[in-house]
């Protein structure tokens, strides 16, 4: 049985496809179409997905969509007739609601056939429960609580729920306007950042201010007896506005969401490229802090519901990897999984899966433990590329290879390491890295002059073998899919300058031995070099979407400084 998962016609676009239950292959268009966030339908991801599989369109028994126009219908019609919302705001979601529709209409289309030739049935999956079987279906828990946050999606923002077995229960929902995630986005606007997706440097800033704003915020957003949250209309404008999204060519852009009150409330907003000053910084500290509480009261909450040790978090804001790596010390919970990718792109996975698991009612697959679904190149495309550019270039067997990687990372080498099949989900690791030192102090410095041309506040990471993270992290966990922030332990701070934030935590990545073979045994042979287990990582990429092929690998390397571009056993230095 096949079944073609796809989030489409929203930021972060999406497929992905599931062979007898399993996912064998995922992407995000963006990797193809080369604009970050790309919304739209996702036929280059599709035809990926079929081509990868080696089927055609006639081979796929299902096809869903993590989106569902019916949803909440009521609720919509009579928030956009009590704050009288504007046409263009009831076009935008009717000619939106009639896009996600038309899925086989899209697919004939793309495949030159008629609407009739595509046997396929199609399932339109709610969007929240999309989220929420992206991460249930994928764990190994029997029985969980679920938690999904998100800016909103089919008119709602946040969802609790129990997972048992292959069935979920939904308990309790919030409907927009009302969502922590709109709040998150409308800070991050108000702070000078104002990109789709953008979010993440404030998470980022947070640890440098103090949390001076908290009584301020309070009054904005505040905690409700039932768990959850409510928001003060008269800050957002989207209560009686709406939110106005486009994407123009495929890239995702929101309309600024604060009102005049927010300026009354912290004084003059900042602007692209304004100097952070004190004041920003702090009000970033508030808002990561009051977020992290929100999260912790819901989460209090459902574990009081439900009397449940496991919890599965899913949505835009399970991207917050600081606020993760707090939950399980904050709340009762004891065990947590959290999905390689909890943004929508990953709602592709959780619409497919709700379906086989939820809906036909089959058994449970095992726990999705890697993120590599997406495309692998062979090394005849490898060295087609480079011969193509007349880039001079040595193929080495792998005790070679791993010897002189590791040896140019201890000599201080930028590398640029493309191996296997790309990772789903905005993180590399370790198939699309950009790889450093992590001992060097001057790392950050080296790799934004080098390559990133990044905020000098935003972190880098480290890549840990799973068997040394007790030995660096004060918390002993797995962090396959670095979606965790935890504190390193001091003595450890001066060792690996280049990857311990201000604070003296680590966005980690703990690499398995199994799951990760080769990028395990690279930091092995550093290990042996250095006596550090760890390399810092960031991802294989240059303001644009992570490299997904070696023309784009290649280009990276050309254009920026970096020492030395691994693709499979080929190695091309400077």
């Amino acid at each position: 049985m096949y079944i073609l998962g796809i989030n489409a016609f929203h930021g972060d676009s999406s497929a992905c496809l599931l062979k007898d239950g399993r996912v064998i292959c995922a992407n995000e268009e963006e990797r193809f179409r080369r604009i970050k966030h790309w919304a739209g339908f996702p036929s280059h991801a599709i035809k990926f997905c079929l081509e990868d599989a080696g089927i055609s369109i006639d081979d796929l028994d299902y096809v869903t969509i993590s989106r569902n126009p019916n949803a909440n219908f009521s609720k919509k019609v009579l928030h956009t007739l009590k704050n009288r919302l504007g046409l263009k705001y009831i076009f935008d979601r009717l000619m939106n609601s009639k896009k996600v529709s038309s899925v086989k209409g899209q697919l004939a289309t793309m495949f030159n056939v008629s609407e009739s030739d595509i046997r396929a049935k199609i399932y339109n999956i709610e969007h929240h429960r999309s989220h929420i079987a992206s991460s249930f279906f994928a764990s190994k828990f029997k029985k969980s609580a679920i938690l999904s946050i998100d800016g909103f999606g089919d008119f709602t923002s946040t969802m609790t729920a129990i997972g048992s077995d292959n069935k979920i229960e939904v308990l309790d929902s919030v409907n927009y306007p009302h969502s922590l995630g709109v709040f998150y986005t409308t800070v991050t606007q108000f702070l000078g950042f104002p990109n789709y997706g953008d979010e993440y440097k404030v998470m980022g800033l947070a640890p440098y201010g103090e949390a001076k704003y908290l009584k301020e915020l309070s009054s904005i957003i505040e905690k409700t007896a039932d768990g959850f949250f409510v928001l003060n209309e008269k800050y957002f404008k989207h209560f009686k506005e709406g939110v106005a999204m486009d994407w123009e060519n495929g890239e995702p852009t929101v309309d600024s969401l604060y009102t005049k009150s927010w300026e009354e409330l912290f004084w003059k907003s900042r602007k692209k490229g304004d100097t952070l000053e004190q004041f920003h910084i702090d009000l970033a500290t508030s808002v990561q802090k009051l977020t992290e509480d929100l999260i912790f009261h819901m989460l209090t909450k459902l574990h009081e519901k439900t009397g449940l040790d496991t919890i599965c978090i899913t949505g835009g804001v399970a991207q917050n990897s600081v606020a993760n790596g707090k939950i399980l010390a904050n709340t009762p919970f004891k065990n947590m999984y959290i999905p390689s990718a909890g943004h929508d792109a990953g709602t592709s996975i959780g619409s497919a899966l709700y379906l086989y698991n939820h809906i036909l009612g089959k058994k449970r697959m095992p726990e999705i433990k890697t993120a590599y679904f997406g495309r692998k190149v062979t090394e005849k495309e490898i060295i087609s590329c480079l011969e193509k550019e007349r880039v001079k270039y040595e193929k080495v067997e792998d005790d070679i290879l791993f010897d002189r990687v590791s040896t140019r990372l201890k000599e201080g080498g930028v590398i640029g390491w493309f191996q296997g099949r790309a990772e789903f989900g905005p993180r590399a690791l370790g198939n699309r890295s950009i790889l450093v030192d992590p001992s060097r102090k001057d790392a950050k410095d080296l790799l934004n002059e080098k390559i990133k041309r990044r905020e000098s506040f935003r972190p880098f990471s480290p890549s840990i073998l799973e068997e040394y993270v007790k030995e660096y992290f004060i918390q002993n966990e797995e962090v396959p899919f670095m979606e965790k922030v935890i504190d390193i332990k001091k003595e450890k701070y001066s060792i690996i300058p280049a990857v311990t934030h201000v604070d003296g935590t680590g966005r980690l990545q703990s690499v398995n031995k199994e799951i990760s073979p080769r990028y395990h045994r690279l930091i092995s042979e550093f290990h042996k070099k250095t006596g550090i287990p760890i390399l810092l990582n960031t991802s294989f990429n240059e303001n644009e979407p992570i490299v997904n092929n070696p023309e784009e690998a290649l280009n990276c390397f050309l254009r920026t400084k970096m020492d030395m571009l691994v693709m499979e056993n080929i190695i091309i230095e400077r």
